[in-house]
């Protein structure tokens, strides 16, 4: 899988991308992540990729032919499944939108920033908006390390233990269960015992409930 970002910041993204999972995964030639400068394909001098927006309103809006130069730079070398713009009123990002996307061969993930983009842009050009959350982010650059982490560890061969990555929370609308490790007990506090029992079946049933109950509880939307 080859994700391609679109930033003006790209010293931003250095280190999310190239460390833990991520790096891993591009090590075993599993994904491909590449960061593209777009003030490297603007027109105007000094590298402006910026300017006042039409209309008077206050901030910087990102210009419509940088991105289009290397959109179309891109596009002329590989077919891209998905475009996707960081915005906040795209569609709320999910563990199923994750899924779809790691299905995909190459995307295109361009970074919003100042004011916004120039909406040509967004009409013409992004095949995808997605929306991380209901907060504002100094840039797309976070929601695209968002969306590329949880993209990339769901690949088959990512992780070393792909099972693990099946029973993450949401796979299927459900928050994980209690999870513990050594020692069984700690300043009183004690493992439950059906952890320790040996009994599989017992502990799976465990699991589930306590998965339904803990979804039940925190976040009954997901139900």
């Amino acid at each position: 899988m080859r994700i391609d970002i679109l930033t003006v910041v790209p010293d931003l993204l250095t280190s999310p991308l190239n460390e833990s999972i991520l790096r891993r995964a591009q090590e075993k030639g599993l994904a491909e992540i590449v960061v593209h400068n777009i003030r490297d394909h603007t027109p105007y001098k000094h590298g402006q990729v910026d300017d006042y927006p039409f209309g008077g309103e206050a901030g910087m809006v990102m210009m419509v032919e940088p991105v289009y130069r290397l959109i179309e730079k891109l596009k002329s070398e590989r077919h891209y499944d998905e475009i996707i713009f960081t915005s906040p009123d795209g569609v709320q990002y999910n563990q199923r939108e994750a899924n779809r996307l790691s299905l995909m061969k190459n995307i295109i993930i361009l970074c919003g920033h100042y004011k916004g983009i120039d909406y040509r842009i967004r009409e013409h050009l992004i095949t995808r908006e997605i929306s991380i959350g209901d907060y504002v982010l100094t840039g797309g650059e976070l929601a695209a390390c968002v969306i590329a982490d949880s993209v990339v560890r769901i690949i088959p061969g990512a992780i070393g233990d792909e099972a693990s990555a099946l029973t993450d929370c949401f796979q299927d609308n459900l928050l994980a269960p209690p999870v513990y490790t050594r020692p069984s007990e700690f300043n009183g506090w004690k493992v439950p015992d059906v952890l320790l029992s040996g009994n599989f079946a017992e502990i799976e049933k465990w699991q589930e409930e306590q998965a339904y109950e803990r979804t039940k509880t925190l976040r009954p939307d997901l139900l």
